[in-house]
């Protein structure tokens, strides 16, 4: 019987060499960051060798879906974009929802400094955009400086450690968090074609019953998640309102309430548990019927005490990360440098995207913050020194995936699309070291005061 447990407990090699690194490899927060900016990395390298146009070429196969004469076909480029990009926003969602309801957006006294640096990074890197962008085509560009990546800007602060003070860590997620709000409102009323009513209103009836769904008490992510890409998102996908959008709305109904309380889970387990120590137990290496029974009970009751919304961030959040940002990154960055580099570099778009991330981005988070702080409106949070906020200003210019992703939005023009990438990159990359630095800086400020002390 001892053989038996301590064969039962030891753990396995494929334990040992392939899950276990994978999950440390996962549950490291700044992994996703490097995958990502990889990911980027070997698009750029790729689209400038011999192989580059094969490899454009590869995203622009034709993948249809559908019967009969009800067929969607569209680029692969297209389906990552539209398609795969609506499970990013679908988390994005998810996270919006948790923060305004549990987090840092739920008290109006924390959430001001982030909400008003979030404006400011907004506004400023538009109107520089529009500065050297007035008019014609390029005009409508001015969305894509105004985005941060929310997923690039954490990894380079937790690259810092836990020096990091905490109150810069929940500046700068409740930050992006509100500047995510900003982009998908963007998107959701710049970036649209035309506006097909009845696929429109179809969506609409399909997110009142997903609202009503979830006041009657339905909890079945699975529901959700069909009625949410058969109806919600297909439905918005042939409106001409951008279906990433849906994909937001459609994590707006997910249940984000416990079925039992704390206190009811931990007596609920512990009868289970109990019960489960007086089953007789035998001595096969599989668990009896009964056994098999009450374990089955103990994981739906733990299913009770989570909320839906919160199972399902943590269950996608992984997939989004390791998986779908770096397809749309490899998908979407490769930027292809001819023979004119340096004629590429100053262009309008590329010149608006670059000023409007790399200077916009800082003026308008630590500009704004600055003023309200010298105004006494506003107080430093515990921790940080204006060379933190500065360092958070660049940190918010990293603008990669939805600064990509609404260029692609934005222009038609491929050409204006290319420059805008590089705009996107070249200022992101800069924005990474010189944030990385700065905050680098201020805690051996903070370090070098608290010695004096």
């Amino acid at each position: 019987m001892a053989y038996q447990n301590k064969k039962a407990s030891s753990k396995s090699p494929v334990d040992k060499l392939v899950i276990e690194p994978i999950q440390r490899f996962i549950n490291n927060s700044t992994m996703s960051g490097i995958v990502l900016f990889s990911s980027a990395l070997l698009a750029v390298i790729i689209s400038n060798s011999p192989w580059s146009d094969e490899f454009h070429h590869f995203w622009e196969h034709e993948f249809s879906i559908g019967f009969d004469e009800h067929v969607i076909s569209k680029s692969l480029h297209h389906w990552i974009n539209d398609g795969l990009m609506a499970v990013f926003f679908f988390v994005v969602g998810l996270e919006l929802k948790r923060e305004i309801i549990a987090g840092e957006l739920r008290d109006p006294k924390n959430a001001v400094m982030p909400i008003i640096a979030a404006i400011g990074g907004m506004l400023v890197p538009a109107l520089l955009y529009y500065f050297f962008n007035t008019s014609g085509d390029t005009a409508k560009g001015w969305g894509v400086p105004m985005a941060t990546d929310i997923a690039f800007a954490l990894g380079v602060l937790y690259l810092l450690g836990d020096k990091v003070p905490l109150s810069l860590k929940i500046f700068l997620t409740a930050l992006a968090i509100v500047d995510d709000i900003g982009a998908v409102l963007v998107i959701a009323f710049f970036y649209t074609s035309d506006i097909n009513m009845i696929s429109l209103a179809t969506g609409g009836v399909v997110f009142v019953i997903l609202v009503l769904s979830n006041i009657l008490g339905v909890r079945n992510t699975l529901y959700y998640g069909v009625m949410g890409i058969a109806g919600l998102w297909l439905a918005f996908l042939m409106s001409g309102v951008h279906a990433t959008i849906a994909a937001v709305i459609a994590a707006m109904t997910i249940p984000a309430n416990v079925k039992i309380s704390k206190k009811e889970y931990l007596a609920g387990m512990k009868n289970l548990i109990n019960v489960y120590r007086d089953e007789n137990t035998t001595d096969e290496p599989t668990v009896t019927q009964r056994e098999l029974h009450i374990i089955e009970d103990i994981r739906g009751f733990s299913k009770k005490a989570l909320t839906p919304l919160q199972r399902l961030e943590h269950r996608m959040h992984p997939l989004v990360a390791f998986i779908i940002m770096p397809i749309f990154a490899l998908s979407n960055a490769g930027v292809t440098f001819t023979g004119n580099f340096w004629e590429q570099l100053a262009n309008p778009v590329f010149m608006g995207i670059f000023v409007g991330l790399l200077l916009g981005k800082v003026l308008g988070v630590f500009g704004f913050m600055s003023v309200l702080l010298k105004l006494k409106l506003v107080k430093m949070p515990k921790g940080m020194n204006n060379l933190h906020l500065l360092g958070a200003g660049f940190l918010a210019a990293i603008g990669f995936t939805m600064s990509l992703f609404i260029s692609e939005l934005a222009f038609e023009n491929k050409e204006y699309i290319e420059q805008a990438k590089m705009g996107v990159l070249f200022a992101s990359v800069i924005a990474s070291f010189a944030g990385y630095y700065l905050i680098r800086l201020a805690n051996k400020k903070e370090e070098r005061a608290a010695l004096s002390e």
